[in-house]
């Protein structure tokens, strides 16, 4: 794995200040950031029923990404409850992300959607496009709801520097690589 590529959440992988590969901004308040997103895949089936091309959704995976070219940290200010913060904001990502990827799937499985297109070849290809832009809505409605998250994250903790509130944090974080 190239030290610079996204690391994929893994309960056996935890953060450390070499992942953090970006040049800090001094002017900013955070004395670290963990850049986190959320990837997907997923499969797309067609079929023709009554003379109509239809597609259909399935097995759609979600996967939670930290970004070390996009991530960095102040210099004068690590230790380890710092980052271990930051760890907490990738460990809250994959909580949110299994807290929510079965409403996901729901929401697409077993359903039946139009496509368009003048023959096969191009039903197909606008199948792909039009359930991966479907998926990607409500990826974003997810990216909304981690931004939220994070933040009462960081003001219950107070960046990490609350022990009592991070403790509480930890304690559910450590259920996730049971």
């Amino acid at each position: 794995m190239n030290e610079t590529e996204p690391i994929s959440w893994s309960k056996d992988i935890f953060l450390k200040w070499s992942n953090f590969k970006a040049e800090h901004n001094p002017s900013i308040f955070e004395d670290s950031h963990s850049e986190i997103k959320l990837r997907f895949t997923w499969t797309v089936n067609s079929d023709t029923i009554n003379n109509e091309v239809v597609f259909m959704i399935e097995n759609i995976s979600l996967f939670v990404d930290f970004h070390p070219l996009l991530s960095s940290f102040r210099t004068l200010e690590i230790n380890d409850n710092l980052l271990k913060h930051e760890q907490g904001h990738f460990d809250l990502s994959e909580l949110i992300k299994n807290e929510n990827l079965k409403e996901l799937q729901n929401k697409f499985y077993g359903k039946q959607f139009p496509t368009r297109g003048q023959n096969d070849d191009q039903r197909k290809q606008f199948a792909k496009e039009d359930s991966g832009k479907m998926i990607v809505k409500e990826i974003e409605k997810l990216e909304q709801l981690l931004v939220f998250r994070r933040q009462k994250y960081d003001e219950q903790t107070n960046f990490g520097q609350n022990q009592e509130k991070q403790t509480g944090y930890d304690l559910i974080f450590n259920n996730l690589r049971k």
